[in-house]
């Protein structure tokens, strides 16, 4: 409990710039609450004011929170979120930092991610190296994505603009992940061509044990190959979610690829696609779902 105490302490010095006047919301589910306990007392210890809400699970990532959590939210400065599934790509999220509450996302935090790899890095060199990928995602026309035995996967980012994502989290209405350390896009849609080998992880699916492969055709998913090509399917459901919505690179250091994909996407030697909403990021999807899926050791070539 104390080293965990001296890396919420950490977190609160090193990576975000707040007062201690500043009202903090610790918004979790019932699968996090026991940790996201533990993380409200250790701010408390510090010194924060701060507060607990815990609502039902979300059935997937992307999926919108409760209407009354939504507008916990808009009631504080800084708003924590431990949750099983992702509220990243979320309008409450969006909305949150329109009106000024700085949103941090951890979804699928374990208390081994907080004691070990990614949120021990050195955030000044995940914040340098991060920006840099940001700027030539935002300056290419178009990359192509090489994976597995000559699978090929063509992605336009033309006119589209990088996002950063550094775990350091300066002044109101700030938003992210922690642990971080990914640049990411919002590829241009209904334009990416393909096959791309997924070897490493998928959101609500974890590590996988045979790679898949992913065919798209139009910026949509149109086939998927593999033991675990169904389950994929599923968690994508009808309509747009299987719509490509962003190419994000890992930019962390200390990252490892171990079956969370909130630390699984940050790690050096990575990309990963994803399918659903990307109207948070720059992009014209608005769905109930955002999936990513992490390939290890890629190769990338810029246009």
């Amino acid at each position: 409990m104390n080293m965990l105490h001296s890396i919420v302490a950490n977190i609160m010095s090193n990576n975000l710039d707040v007062s201690k006047s500043s009202s903090i919301l610790v918004l979790t589910d019932h699968s996090t609450s026991l940790l996201a306990k533990k993380f409200k007392d250790a701010l408390i210890s510090n010194g924060w004011n701060t507060s607990f809400y815990e609502m039902e699970d979300r059935t997937k990532s992307g999926e919108e929170p409760t209407k009354e959590a939504s507008d916990k939210i808009l009631e504080y400065d800084l708003v924590f979120c431990l949750t099983k599934h992702s509220l990243t790509h979320t309008l409450a999220r969006k909305n949150a930092n329109i009106h000024g509450v700085s949103v941090i996302t951890m979804p699928g935090i374990t208390e081994d991610m907080f004691l070990h790899g990614a949120m021990k890095a050195d955030y000044h060199r995940v914040e340098k190296e991060t920006m840099e990928m940001t700027d030539k995602l935002s300056k290419a026309e178009r990359v192509t994505i090489k994976t597995g035995s000559g699978y090929r996967l063509s992605i336009p980012l033309s006119g589209r603009t990088g996002v950063p994502s550094t775990g350091v989290f300066k002044g109101k209405a700030a938003s992210g992940n922690l642990p971080s350390g990914e640049a990411y896009i919002a590829p241009v849609e209904g334009e990416a061509e393909g096959e791309i080998e997924i070897n490493g992880s998928i959101t609500g699916i974890g590590l996988l044990e045979n790679p898949i492969v992913l065919t798209l055709k139009k910026g949509k998913l149109i086939d998927v190959i593999g033991e675990q090509g169904g389950n994929l399917l599923s968690l994508l459901g009808d309509g747009d979610g299987s719509l490509l919505c962003e190419l994000g690179i890992g930019t962390n250091h200390a990252a490892r690829v171990i079956g969370n994909i909130l630390e699984d996407e940050k790690a050096y030697n990575t990309i990963h696609v994803a399918f659903g909403s990307n109207h948070t990021f720059g992009g014209t999807l608005k769905t109930n779902v955002h999936i990513d899926c992490v390939t290890i050791n890629p190769k990338i070539e810029w246009e």
